[in-house]
């Protein structure tokens, strides 16, 4: 799995968020509302969730640490997996998150200080693990329990070459969530390529009928799907129509 254009964007976007794109800044606030929602309905809660491919960010955990006992996080690659946990362990140069915490702390009404939201994610991520998507296991040699909660975010169309990669991705996944349990699914619908650096990509193609029915016959039930379209301000990074979040709760 590669570091996405948007993961990276995601990146410099907190780093210095005043000198982001304002198409970044309509996407991450769409992300990050619709995290907020998903989670502030009472609906989705429990015991462990996992984060499939969160890469070099935590922006998707920020709002799910209020509900989840235990959090683990897993990418990978060394370098994302070490990002994350620079930022867990407060080391030297590591990215400062307190920006997009305040965006999910005015969202929920300021109850918490942004200080107190990231000691309670830093509390609640008890590993940071490596994760294959494309392996029937995605953590082999490692067994998991199955999760309440699984989160990924713009992961799976940049690391499956083909639909039935893809198929076969969120067949694993799948395996890893409890009877009942959620998945809550991010990314990009029709999306032909992006860059990373000077680094062409390509990216799976996809459209939203396409996911919605790998989903149904894996045994999903769709509670909710969020569209953002794209305006175009950004196509010589990537070329998605649109991004997405979506909620499906495993019913088998």
């Amino acid at each position: 799995m590669r570091l996405t254009t948007w993961q990276r964007l995601v990146l410099l976007s907190f780093r210095g968020v005043e000198t982001a794109s304002s198409q970044l800044l309509q996407v991450l606030a769409f992300l990050l509302r619709c995290l907020h929602e998903t989670f502030a309905s009472g609906n989705l809660k429990g015991k462990k969730l996992i984060e499939i491919g969160c890469g070099p960010t935590v922006y998707c955990l920020i709002s799910a640490s209020k509900y989840f006992e235990e959090m683990v996080m897993s990418d990978f690659t060394d370098c994302n997996r070490r990002e994350v946990e620079m930022w867990l362990k407060n080391e030297e140069g590591c990215y400062d998150w307190r920006p997009v915490i305040q965006f999910v702390c005015d969202l929920e009404g300021r109850s918490r200080s942004p200080e107190e939201v990231e000691q309670r994610m830093k509390q609640a991520v008890k590993q940071v693990l490596k994760c294959d998507v494309r392996e029937k296991n995605p953590f082999h040699p490692l067994t998991m329990e199955p999760a309440d909660c699984i989160v990924s975010s713009l992961c799976l169309e940049a690391a499956c070459k083909d639909q039935e990669t893809y198929r076969r991705a969120l067949g694993s996944i799948a395996a890893l969530i409890k009877p009942g349990g959620a998945l809550v699914l991010i990314g990009v619908l029709n999306e032909t390529f992006y860059l990373v650096g000077q680094h062409r990509f390509s990216c799976l193609v996809l459209s939203q009928s396409i996911i919605e029915e790998i989903l149904r016959d894996l045994g999903f039930s769709i509670k909710q799907v969020n569209i953002q379209l794209t305006d175009g301000s950004e196509k010589e990074f990537y070329d998605a129509e649109s991004f997405f979040h979506l909620v499906a709760h495993k019913t088998k």
